[in-house]
Formats: structure tokens, C-alpha cells, sequence
């Protein structure tokens, strides 16, 4: 778990004038329970998976963010990047490239190789995204412009319910 991750983020939102609060919650398992920690809703969970694509040239990671209460296409995702296929990385290499353990990855990419794509319906529906922040005990509760704004993720359609 990353404290530095977590600093990393509150630093930057602070720095750039950001609408967020932390809350802190006990460390629980799957989306709907942590939203139901952070007092949320599903929906506003900003699920960041990373994910492998290769085929079809050099294999890509992409930091693949969604709202909690949908599923990743990973097909489709593969296809925006004109690769054969998609997974999920293995926790090692999850932790490499985010320096975060699975289920504390935050919506945001600080490694070279991880490119931030996100879904355009974790804009659609609530004002504000929720997600932990390199730790799974301390979430960040962030207005939904000002995350796209800062985080400038290339926009993908990949979800599916």
C-alpha cells in the first residue's frame, strides 16, 4: 500500500485548486462495500484496472478507469489501441507500474508506460467520483471536471453493464 501514492494525489489536487475531500473508512473488500463506507454510491466508484494490450504491434499497459458498478470490455479496449487482446496484468506487474496494491489503484497514472484511459460514463451520471487513493483505508472523494480536467485521461468507450 502507498502512502506516497496517496500524498502524491492530495498534492496535485490541492495544487491545482480541486473540489475533494478524504474520508477514511475500514479496509473492505469488493466496490459495493467500500461505497457503502464512503458513504457513496456505486455507480461513483472510479474502477482503475490495469491492463495489458497486446497483438498487433509493441504491448501497451493502459490504466483502464470505469465506474464500479460496470464491467470492462477489454475486447473493445484492445481494438481502440489496434491490438489483438487484452487482460488484466498480474499483481506484480500491477504493482510495478502503479506502485499500488490490487483494489488501492487510484484513476491516476504516474508511471511512464501506463496510459490513462477512462470511460466517459464515470462523467455522466454524479457530480463527484470516488476512489482509493494508494491505500485501501483512505479514499478520495473528487469532483468529477475537475478529476478530468487534472488527470486529462484520453476518453474510450470500454463499459459495458
Amino acid at each position: 500500500m502507498s502512502e506516497k501514492i496517496f500524498n502524491k494525489i492530495v498534492e496535485i489536487l490541492e495544487a491545482n485548486g480541486a473540489k475533494f475531500r478524504v474520508v477514511t473508512h475500514d479496509s473492505v473488500g469488493t466496490s459495493a462495500e467500500v461505497a457503502k463506507a464512503r458513504g457513496t454510491e456505486l455507480g461513483q466508484g472510479a474502477k482503475a484496472l490495469i491492463c495489458t494490450l497486446k497483438g498487433g504491434g509493441e504491448k501497451i499497459y493502459a490504466l483502464a478507469v470505469l465506474p464500479a458498478d460496470m464491467q470492462a470490455d477489454l475486447s473493445a479496449l484492445a481494438r481502440v489501441f489496434e491490438r489483438n487482446r487484452a487482460s488484466l496484468v498480474s499483481p506484480a506487474e500491477g504493482l510495478e507500474l502503479s506502485d499500488c496494491v490490487f483494489g488501492s489503484v487510484p484513476p491516476f497514472s504516474f508511471h511512464e508506460k501506463l496510459v490513462l484511459v477512462c470511460d466517459p460514463a464515470l462523467f455522466e451520471r454524479y457530480d463527484e467520483i470516488a476512489f482509493n487513493a494508494g491505500l485501501l483505508d483512505h479514499s478520495v472523494i473528487l469532483n468529477a471536471k475537475d478529476y478530468q480536467k487534472i488527470a486529462n485521461p484520453k476518453l474510450v468507450k470500454f463499459a459495458k453493464i
